[in-house]
């Protein structure tokens, strides 16, 4: 941190010089977690929100990364509420799991007991719940698997899914690049969409999702 192009403010907003050297990378590094809100000529406004934190642990970084990233481009000290709210933030992630049962059933798990006492109480979130298991445990009604994930999001426990998805039929799918060659980062997005075996890309307009799309399905072989 010193004379960086980024201005961390107790709002959570950040304000990044466009016309500084390292205002590219800086860029960068901010959308893992961070929102563009206004895009003026020489001032550009980020946001840092729960729900981009949330994504950026999803994608496999912690507070220790985004703390980094606001103290590498910073050009004064970040303040101690944001580094606390970072950190308690992202601290709640995964610690709600949905999980497939033996029996193929959704169940909605936690180490800690006290998490789903204070989530499955709630109405919205025990409408979408067929029954206890055991004090880690809740089974979770076939239909609502998206839904529950809303509802604990809005709660500010965000759940992490691992229970996968139902396997395909299986087709030989292969790539023919006689004539065009996959670019390296088509070839990132699969690696980080297929990583757990599902995901999302997000990627500018024309740079190719198609493409993305057709290598991940000659990934799957399905």
């Amino acid at each position: 941190m010193s004379g960086g192009p980024l201005i961390v403010q107790s709002d959570k907003t950040s304000l990044l010089e466009v016309d500084h050297i390292q205002a590219a990378d800086a860029r960068h590094d901010l959308s893992v977690f961070a929102e563009l809100e206004r895009a003026p000529e020489h001032v550009h406004t980020y946001r840092i929100t729960k729900l981009g934190l949330w994504n950026a642990r999803a994608a496999g970084h912690d507070s220790d990364f985004v703390m980094g990233v606001l103290d590498k481009y910073s050009k004064f000290p970040v303040p101690a509420s944001i580094r606390v709210d970072i950190e308690q933030t992202m601290a709640r992630y995964g610690r709600l799991v949905i999980q497939k049962g033996d029996g193929g059933d959704l169940q909605l798990y936690s180490q800690e007991p006290a998490v789903l006492v204070e989530t499955t109480r709630q109405r919205k979130v025990n409408d979408l719940l067929v029954g206890r298991i055991d004090e880690h445990t809740w089974q979770i009604a076939d239909w609502a698997r998206g839904q529950i994930k809303q509802e604990l999001l809005k709660l500010g426990w965000p759940a992490e899914d691992l229970a996968g998805y139902t396997p395909g039929k299986p087709h030989e799918i292969d790539l023919k690049e006689d004539d065009w060659k996959i670019r390296n980062y088509q070839e990132s997005a699969v690696e980080k969409f297929w990583d757990g075996g599902s995901g999302v890309v997000v990627l500018p307009c024309g740079a190719g999702k198609t493409i993305v799309g057709a290598a991940t399905m000659a990934v799957a072989k399905t």
